[in-house]
């Protein structure tokens, strides 16, 4: 199955997937920052990226599921804001370089086989920050699983394979000069329902790249 066909058949399995909030870590690591231009990588139903456009910043947010986005092109226009909804996963997409002041990937998937970090990087304007979010898989004692109630499953769900993924502590130590880096570091997650609502714990790499 192709990543869109991964993603949709999840989505589809019922009307919302996650809690509907945007995630704690977020609205924690942006409060000092002043609003510009967000890249909301993997951004599902959209909760990150409508909560980022009410704060004032222009935000593309992109997904690989059709599913996914249809729900958040109507949260956004629920909450009447303007969100540039890209369909298409962060590797082949078109977006500018250096054109963003906010890179923020919360659980994103991020293939070791397509090299994502130098991808990540050339996003991110100079003084802009990358926030990369994700459970903490080793506290947790298993992956993100298809599961629902933290119950582990014998076969492990291809869309959640973080052995597959580059996680936020391998982005950390492969950013290197030119970036004042923070983590990663573990926190406890704030979470009131939605799929994955059995994780305890996040990990959290901020860094800002010098200008």
């Amino acid at each position: 199955m192709s990543s869109q066909e991964l993603w949709d058949e999840l989505y589809s399995e019922q009307d919302h997937v996650w809690s509907g909030a945007p995630n704690h870590a977020l609205t924690v690591e942006v409060a000092d920052l002043a609003p510009g231009r967000a890249l909301d990588v993997g951004c599902g139903e959209g909760a990150d990226a409508v909560w980022l456009a009410r704060r004032g910043w222009a935000v593309t947010g992109v997904d690989p599921s059709t599913v996914a986005l249809g729900r958040a092109r109507r949260q956004g226009a629920d909450a009447r804001v303007d969100v540039d909804w890209r369909h298409g996963v962060l590797a082949d997409l078109d977006l500018p370089g250096a054109g963003f002041d906010l890179v923020s990937a919360f659980y994103a998937v991020l293939p070791r086989e397509t090299d994502p970090v130098p991808r990540l990087v050339s996003l991110v304007a100079p003084g802009g920050t990358l926030l990369v979010v994700h459970h903490d898989m080793v506290g947790d004692g298993h992956g993100h699983g298809d599961h629902e109630h933290g119950d582990p499953v014998d076969e492990p769900d291809p869309r959640f394979d973080h052995e597959a993924l580059v996680m936020p502590d391998e982005v950390a130590a492969a950013l290197g000069d030119g970036w004042t880096v923070h983590g990663p570091e573990l926190r406890d997650r704030v979470i009131d329902g939605g799929r994955g609502g059995h994780h305890v714990r996040d990990v959290v790499v901020r860094a800002v790249r010098r200008a």
